[in-house]
């Protein structure tokens, strides 16, 4: 059987309606999210999602980025029976979560993780580099897919030790962001230079037909895998 899996960072100041027609139009049997909010009806992608049919596992956290304090976080939607849920703080300090949804599909369950890692301008970190190894902690041994923005290059320490353990489903490293020049006003590109988001995948599962998506949504591109279970 093969499932379309789809990530993407939708942009606290994102284009709800673009999104909007952009997930329907998708055919993403799971879908992992970034910056999704709870707050704002205006923005309510949880309900615009569960009206299409996908359960969701949503892990909203408040943290502060640039003094301000934000409410939002990542998400998974399925079009296949969630099982179980869990959410797990990856750091104390400039704390971030990753939200896990077992998914059951035929006789298998996926284990899958959606993350969004701290920030840091492209620069070492060793909060983020927590981060990371913490959520590799709590990865299962098989039959597992994270999806995230890990706000870190293919250079990084941060994926480096990713990719001892999983499956890299982009290994040309295609770039994913800035969209728009407010995606980081310290830090930004000039254009769509650099990639910051990753679908990862353990051995056992087969992985092809890997895609940086078309959308002007957000300030990061979606990404697309087919997998085969």
């Amino acid at each position: 059987m093969q499932l379309k899996v789809l990530s993407w960072n939708i942009w606290i100041k994102g284009y709800f309606d673009q999104i909007a027609d952009f997930l329907k139009g998708s055919g993403a049997d799971i879908i992992g999210l970034q910056e999704v909010s709870p707050d704002d009806p205006t923005r309510d992608v949880v309900d615009f999602l569960d009206k299409l049919g996908y359960q969701h596992a949503f892990a909203p956290f408040k943290h502060t980025w640039r003094g301000k304090v934000f409410n939002d976080g990542p998400a998974i939607f399925s079009k296949y029976k969630i099982r179980k849920t869990q959410t797990y703080i990856l750091s104390k300090k400039n704390g971030r979560v990753a939200v896990r949804a077992d998914i059951l599909v035929g006789e298998e369950t996926l284990h899958v993780f959606s993350t969004h890692l701290i920030h840091t301008h492209q620069k070492p970190s060793k909060v983020q580099d927590e981060q990371a190894m913490t959520l590799i902690s709590k990865l299962p041994k098989e039959h597992v897919i994270v999806i995230g923005d890990f706000n870190a290059t293919g250079e990084s320490s941060v994926i480096k030790n990713m990719r001892k353990v999983l499956l890299d489903c982009d290994p040309a490293s295609k770039p994913t962001w800035s969209m728009y020049k407010e995606g980081c006003l310290v830090c930004y590109p000039g254009g769509v230079k650099i990639r910051l988001d990753y679908i990862f995948t353990t051995k056992d599962i087969k992985a092809n037909s890997f895609k940086v998506e078309d959308s002007k949504a957000s300030d990061h591109l979606p990404i697309s895998v087919m997998i085969e279970v």
